[in-house]
Formats: C-alpha cells, structure tokens, sequence
C-alpha cells in the first residue's frame, strides 16, 4: 500500500471537488484548449469557407471543358429550377459523364473555357438562376458553385434577390 508522505494510503485520500473541476476543464494533452460545441462548429464553418474559396479561386483560374450541344451551345441541365452548365476538368472526366449517359459513341465537341469567365459572363447570359457543375457524375463527386453572391455576379445571385 502506498502512502503520501502524510502516512494516509492514496485509495483512502479524498480529492477535492475544486480539483476533480479543474481536471474537467484542462485540456486533453496535445490539444489545446477545449472548445465548446458552438465554438467545434463555427471553427468547422470557417474551415470549410476557407477550403471553399481556395477551390473556387482554383477554378476561376483553370480553364476546364465545356461540351456543346446540337445547337453548338454550352452544354448545360435544369435541375431544382437552376440551369447547370456542366464543366470537365480533363477529357477523361467529360468521357466518365458520356458512359454515364449512354452516349459514348456520339462524338462530343467541347469548348475550352476559363472558369472565371463560365462565371462571370455565360451565367448572367442564362435565363433564371444559373451556376456551374464541374465533374458531374464523376466518382469523387464534383463540384457545384451555384448561383449566390461571391459565387457569380450580384445582379444574378440569387440570395442577393438577382434578377434577370
């Protein structure tokens, strides 16, 4: 049995409520202070808006591939009461969405087209709310950027009350 220098064996020493407190709010070894659930979760929002922003920036400076249609226009979908027009990052992404739609043996005329400029000019051009849909149907899910301020112009974001 081991004693504490005061003779009392530890599994009979009585801990002080103060310190069983204070053991509840140190932090966890290696983690820094311990944040309450509201604070978890706008650290969590604010994670994810900066990762967000790093992505858009990313797109508007890559220029991806847009498939025309019959007409010779951007390809592009409504769903949900939005016009979609669907982006690619790389040919084998636009040949994934082909398969998907059971049209691998049409051929697919695409335009090379800078992000940024798929934003800021052809989605205003769209009748109603429009974005982007880059990779649809792709494995690792794609990429929306749809039509709300920060995103597209403001005169076309829909939280904004953009019209055309």
């Amino acid at each position: 049995m081991t004693t504490g220098g005061d003779g009392i064996p530890e599994q009979q020493r009585r801990r002080s409520r103060l310190a069983d407190l204070d053991l509840l709010s140190a932090p966890l070894p290696g983690r820094g202070p311990v944040a309450t659930s509201v604070e978890a979760e706008q650290q969590r929002v604010r994670t994810a808006r900066r990762e967000f922003a790093v992505l858009l920036g990313e797109f508007r400076r890559t220029a991806v591939l847009v498939p025309l249609d019959e007409a010779g226009d951007l390809w592009s979908a409504e769903q949900n009461g939005v016009r979609w027009i669907c982006a690619f990052s790389d040919e084998e992404a636009l040949a994934r969405f082909a398969s998907a739609r059971g049209k691998t043996g049409r051929e697919w005329a695409y335009q090379s087209v800078l992000g940024a400029r798929l934003l800021d000019v052809m989605v205003p051009l769209l009748p109603g709310p429009a974005g982007v849909a880059l990779d649809a149907g792709s494995l690792s899910g794609g990429m929306l950027f749809p039509p709300v301020a920060g995103i597209v112009p403001d005169a076309v974001a829909v939280d904004l009350g953009g019209t055309r």
